[in-house]
């Protein structure tokens, strides 16, 4: 009897340290993690804070997880803002002092080596994707032999089809399928990783830049195509043991505002409100995937915007009518330092941290991304990586928590800056600094209390001499640091200066 007591004791210590050295050699169980990026969208865009056109699935998400009431782009034009989530780093201390990517043949932004998000998941092995608009450059070549021919009307005939780029592929992503840039920028042609999917052969127009373009290009479908590509990557991933990063980069609702045949009316607000409802769709197929293949609990769901929404829909009479307003209370749009330039929607959804229906004002940059799937990932960033993020982890697990980041820098399409710091704003130009005209409130800087002036009517620099001074010294420091946060100073890519001379006109 008690030589069977000790057999089976020493199975269960067996059986006990098993399981333990099992435990520990077990990979950690990182979530999925899908960023959804919709282009020019403010806050007053979605039926969940005041707007007049249906998104029932942007609502589901706040429903389900947490919203962010004071979140921000870096800059209020997509191409920096777009840096900035990929990288954690500021877009002005970059080669790009102002505006965005133009041309198909600008180099990459992103320099060879430089750490992105898709990067840093990879060290953790995540599959990464990249599907919909990049617009961070991608040195695509000229053909030395073009010849041009009389039916070739319009921008970039002369690249040369058949050489790779450099896409998301050499940045950090397993796959790409999408665009160079914006939907009125050309060429119209597909990208599947490194390479244009066809020779283009018809010249077509998108708002007023004529180009070159794929022969079954149809920009009114464009959505569709990418929301088929991301159902179908997730659909690819459901039965695989490595996490996956999926960032759906939206051409949405930029101008022009063209909605599938399918939207248009829908909103009945006109196309701008039916190109949102079609934006929303998007976001419901991804969810809807979600659900099919049981990967709701551990996959984290953002969804935002690369800036606020453009100056051209106040031109939707229908939709300004119905009471609609894109920035709801707030001064400005897409290219501008005012609010409406660079705040925009924040949801996220992980039902296996994040309670439902909640919301939290912690003050939130895009740059924070990359931090905060760092800290998810448990992993120590190097001084040279993400200098200007902040991870939000831990206001996902307690939306009360909300006194990691105090300061944030912003940046107008003419290369104004602007500093956030708490309540107070400071804005180093008299004027917009972007697109927007019309009554500036005196003086060189621009200082607004937002605690109890959201919409910036009233310029306190002058009775605040003190504030401004202090908030200058410290966007100095930002930018004599070469980052934001502690850590090893570090080098700006070229001199930077606090006022441009475009900017303080």
């Amino acid at each position: 009897m008690l030589h069977l007591f000790k057999h089976a004791t020493t199975l269960f210590l067996l059986g006990f340290c098993f399981l333990i050295n099992t435990t520990l050699q077990a990979k950690p169980s990182y979530p999925n993690i899908i960023f959804i990026f919709a282009d020019d969208m403010g806050i007053g865009d979605v039926s969940h804070n005041k707007g007049k056109v249906a998104t029932p699935n942007i609502d589901r998400l706040v429903k389900e997880g947490l919203r962010f009431t004071d979140a921000h782009t870096t800059s209020s034009v997509c191409t920096p803002s777009r840096y900035s989530l990929m990288t954690g780093r500021y877009c002005w201390r970059t080669s790009l002092e102002k505006g965005v990517i133009k041309l198909a043949t600008a180099p990459p932004l992103i320099k060879e080596n430089e750490t992105t998000v898709a990067s840093l998941l990879k060290r953790k092995g995540y599959h990464t994707a990249c599907v919909g608009k990049w617009h961070l450059g991608m040195g695509w070549q000229e053909d030395p032999n073009y010849q041009p021919k009389e039916e070739h009307q319009g921008e970039f005939w002369n690249l040369d089809y058949t050489k790779s780029g450099a896409t998301p592929v050499s940045r950090g992503f397993d796959y790409f399928f999408g665009m160079n840039a914006s939907m009125d920028i050309p060429p119209f042609v597909y990208i599947e990783n490194d390479r244009f999917t066809q020779q283009p052969t018809v010249s077509k127009k998108t708002r007023n830049r004529l180009g070159a373009a794929g022969a079954d290009f149809d920009e009114e479908k464009c959505l569709q195509v990418f929301a088929e590509k991301s159902v179908n990557y997730i659909k690819e991933r459901k039965s695989k043991k490595d996490p996956f990063f999926l960032y759906l980069a939206l051409t949405s609702p930029h101008l022009p505002f063209i909605p599938s045949s399918q939207w248009k009316g829908k909103s009945g607000l006109g196309n701008y409100g039916d190109y949102i409802m079609e934006t929303d769709w998007v976001v419901g197929e991804i969810l809807k995937a979600l659900d099919q293949h049981q990967l709701n609990k551990n996959t984290l769901v953002i969804f935002s915007a690369d800036n606020g929404p453009t100056f051209f829909v106040k031109k939707e009479t229908e939709l300004l009518a119905s009471g609609h307003r894109s920035n709801n209370e707030l001064r400005g749009y897409k290219g501008d330092i005012y609010e409406g330039g660079h705040t925009v929607p924040f949801i996220v959804r992980w039902p296996a941290v994040v309670k439902a229906n909640t919301q939290t004002k912690r003050l939130t940059s895009m740059a924070d991304f990359i931090a905060t799937c760092a800290e998810i990932t448990e992993q120590k960033l190097k001084d040279n990586e993400a200098v200007d993020a902040i991870s939000f982890l831990p206001t996902l697990k307690d939306p009360s928590y909300t006194d990691d980041r105090q300061e944030m820098v912003f940046h107008s399409v003419h290369g104004a800056f602007g500093i956030r710091k708490a309540n107070w704003k400071l804005a180093f130009t008299p004027g917009s600094g972007g697109w927007t005209k019309g009554r500036n409130n005196g003086g060189k800087v621009q200082l607004y209390d937002l605690s109890n002036d959201l919409s910036e009517t009233k310029n306190l620099h002058e009775e605040n001499p003190e504030k401004v001074e202090e908030l200058t010294l410290l966007l100095q420091k930002i930018i004599d640091d070469g980052r934001s946060t502690v850590g090893k100073p570090q080098q700006n890519d070229r001199e930077v200066k606090i006022y441009s001379s475009k900017a303080v006109k």
